[in-house]
């Protein structure tokens, strides 16, 4: 499988990275280029950035993964590509149960675990070194940041952040566009577009 990587940043080249390493591993999967809005005519680990959005439709390739961290940007691209198929992109070194529902251009990287029953909406990401219990639901678009845990039956709604080292404990629910802050103890569900901080997590701000 051909695939194009949308987004030159730091999440890009770990997200190619990733790639590279599905392929050492066995995985049929080829990035054949990089399309950005910047940085044309660079090479991110061997792999040339090619040009923006556009240089889609001259490309032959067979699948696109965003590469964008950031939930919002990586959903209007995503709506603004919606005629690509979208692949998934697993880590070798992710742990994730055979049952797991694997959303398309949902992204697992390095460390991460991701246990039974558990349902990956389309764009998540799943970040470095995070943990994912059992039962849990997560929404399409959501960023689960390095060294988040989630304890089980936790739902992220649509577009939720868990920010770095945050956790959450059992059945909470993060709503929509809400946004846990770093090193948040998330033990209580949060509201659709709230944003949380501290231990135990507080809001701090709703939109």
């Amino acid at each position: 499988m051909r695939v194009v990587v949308v987004g030159s940043g730091g999440h890009g080249a770990v997200v190619l990275d990733a790639l590279l390493r599905m392929r050492e591993a066995g995985a049929d999967m080829v990035p054949v280029g990089i399309v950005s809005r910047r940085d044309h005519g660079s090479e991110i680990l061997g792999v040339r950035v090619l040009g923006d959005h556009d240089a889609l439709e001259t490309m032959e390739h067979d699948a696109v993964v965003l590469a964008i961290g950031d939930n919002r940007t990586r959903c209007r691209v995503a709506q603004e590509l919606s005629q690509s198929a979208f692949c998934s992109v697993v880590h070798p070194a992710a742990v994730v149960a055979p049952d797991v529902e694997i959303g398309p251009g949902a992204v697992v990287l390095a460390g991460a675990v991701v246990n039974t029953r558990t349902r990956l909406g389309a764009h998540c990401i799943l970040n470095t070194g995070c943990t994912v219990d059992h039962d849990c639901e997560i929404g399409p678009f959501c960023h689960v940041a390095p060294g988040v845990h989630l304890a089980g039956n936790v739902r992220l709604e649509q577009g939720a952040f868990m920010g770095i080292g945050s956790c959450a404990v059992p059945g909470v629910r993060v709503g929509q566009w809400a946004v846990a802050g770093a090193g948040a103890a998330v033990v209580a569900d949060v509201a659709d577009h709230a944003t949380v901080t501290g231990v135990p997590a507080r809001t701090t701000s709703q939109s």
